[in-house]
């Protein structure tokens, strides 16, 4: 669940001052950015338009990869910081393992919640024998500022409540959706759910209309709300929806993306969230020095150093670019 990009541009993010009250429907194209050895990702979260889904902050979509006779995903140990992570399969399977002793399989539909608050360092990886294909997610969560130090802990959840209509299955990641309510710890009000739609269906799902929301298209063809959303794009749809239609072309996955848009101004660089570009800095020098984020045991290899800073101060250019 990490950003390995060696020239990370830092951002300011969150602010309700960019945020769109009313519904809308932006279309967001994805950046392809390489994860580890063998493993393209879609990025739609930071995006060249938008920064935040309530505090949604990064999201990554990649595969389906045919990994039959390959590493798969093998990310080396990293920090975080002031983040929750969110891992989620459609096929194949990731280890993880963390520096407060994790060490666990996450396999399809199942969570693995990572809550990194003042500091932790994980690692991910394709088992040695894995399934031939790898298909998921991985996404931040921003935490607020009361509660971004809290302790490091881990949290696999196997079993997720369902909401069901006919030719849909909505499974609650995070928070809740028309009454069903995932068990993984949140901080903010917020939601997430995985779509499955089969062809044909005709639906409608219930919204919170404080909250703004985004679809992420996993697989198949789907319209959210009349727009066409194919695999690796993201739909943005802004606030004060009380409901979402959607119609499936064909057998299709997607992820609702939702939550109180976030009010305080955060910055982002490599894979730390904090408030100002002294506790990046700061983040930075403890992870190079072997302060405060831990050890990762029983990865084979070295852990990532991280990338050196930018030259120049950070510029806070809101919620959008």
């Amino acid at each position: 669940m990490s950003n390995l990009d060696r020239q990370p541009t830092p951002s300011v993010c969150g602010g309700r001052g960019f945020v769109v009250a009313e519904p809308v429907r932006e279309l967001l194209s994805p950046r392809h950015v390489k994860l580890g050895e063998s493993t393209e990702v879609r990025r739609l979260l930071p995006n060249l338009g938008r920064r935040m889904v309530g505090a949604w902050a990064f999201v990554d979509h990649y595969g389906p990869d045919d990994i039959a006779d390959e590493p798969g995903m093998q990310v080396p140990p990293h920090p975080h910081m002031g983040l929750q992570t969110v891992s989620w399969l459609h096929e194949g399977e990731v280890l993880h393992r963390d520096s407060t002793g994790s060490l666990q399989t996450i396999r399809p539909r199942e969570l693995g919640l990572m809550t990194s608050g003042r500091a932790i360092s994980h690692s991910e990886e394709s088992p040695r024998d894995h399934a031939r294909f790898l298909h998921g997610a991985q996404l931040w969560v921003a935490l607020p500022d009361a509660h971004r130090h809290v302790e490091p802990h881990f949290q696999h959840h196997a079993e997720l409540p369902r909401v069901t209509a006919t030719g849909l299955t909505a499974t609650v990641i995070l928070g809740e959706l028309d009454g069903a309510r995932s068990p993984g710890t949140t901080y903010s009000p917020i939601v997430g759910a995985d779509l499955a739609v089969t062809a044909g269906t005709e639906t409608v799902l219930p919204l919170e209309p404080d909250f703004e929301y985004a679809v992420l298209s996993m697989s198949g063809e789907a319209e959210v709300d009349g727009v066409p959303v194919l695999p690796g794009s993201m739909l943005y749809l802004g606030c004060g929806r009380t409901e979402l239609p959607l119609r499936a072309v064909s057998d299709a996955g997607l992820m609702l993306l939702g939550g109180e848009p976030f009010e305080e101004e955060l910055v982002m660089w490599w894979n730390f969230i904090g408030r100002s570009q002294d506790d990046i800095t700061q983040a930075r020098e403890d992870w190079m020095t072997g302060s405060r984020f831990g050890e990762v045991k029983g990865y084979a290899g070295d852990r990532l150093d991280a990338p050196e800073l930018p030259p120049v101060p950070l510029k806070p250019r809101g919620r959008v670019r």
